[in-house]
């Protein structure tokens, strides 16, 4: 007669399904993070011309971020605050600055322009993943890009920086 001992099985997790599943959660993250949940946020995209007349009407605060540099060169948009991109603590230091402009207010209807709507898309999405809700990219910024003619060719009113 052979005696077998048998070991209960215990679950053992494979390694390779756990990598995977780490991987996917990682995409899934990143991809939120770099396109935006629009269907989760309020908020898109806006023209020069939108974001001008909703802001003149009050209905959202229109956000220059581009350089000092770039806002000595043309100006900012009329009613504009400046609040620049470009902080010297970076992204976060954009994030308090934006946060203490609008007064902790992170539903407040925001619209960001820069110079061809590259940095304001970025910014877009950072203020997104830190719970504002209603973020707009005028994504045609202000010198304009193939497809859209931005705020200064449209010829909407700007004014000169005095945080410069």
């Amino acid at each position: 007669m052979t005696c077998r001992t048998t070991r209960p099985r215990v679950a053992d997790p494979d390694p390779v399904w756990q990598l995977s599943t780490a991987a996917i959660g990682g995409l899934l993250a990143l991809a939120v993070l770099l396109l935006g949940p629009s269907v989760a946020w309020a908020g898109g995209k806006l023209s020069a011309d939108e974001a001008f007349a909703r802001s003149q009407r009050g209905d959202v605060l229109l956000v220059d971020i581009r350089s000092t540099r770039e806002w000595r060169e043309t100006g900012i948009p009329s009613g504009a605050k400046a609040v620049t991109i470009h902080n010297s603590k970076g992204l976060p230091g954009f994030y308090e600055e934006l946060l203490a402009t609008v007064e902790g207010d992170k539903t407040r209807p925001v619209a960001l322009i820069c110079a061809v709507g590259g940095r304001s898309a970025r910014a877009h999405r950072y203020l997104q993943a830190r719970g504002f809700t209603n973020v707009y990219d005028v994504s045609e910024g202000m010198i304009g890009r193939f497809d859209s003619p931005g705020w200064l060719k449209r010829g909407l009113p700007t004014e000169t920086c005095t945080a410069c």
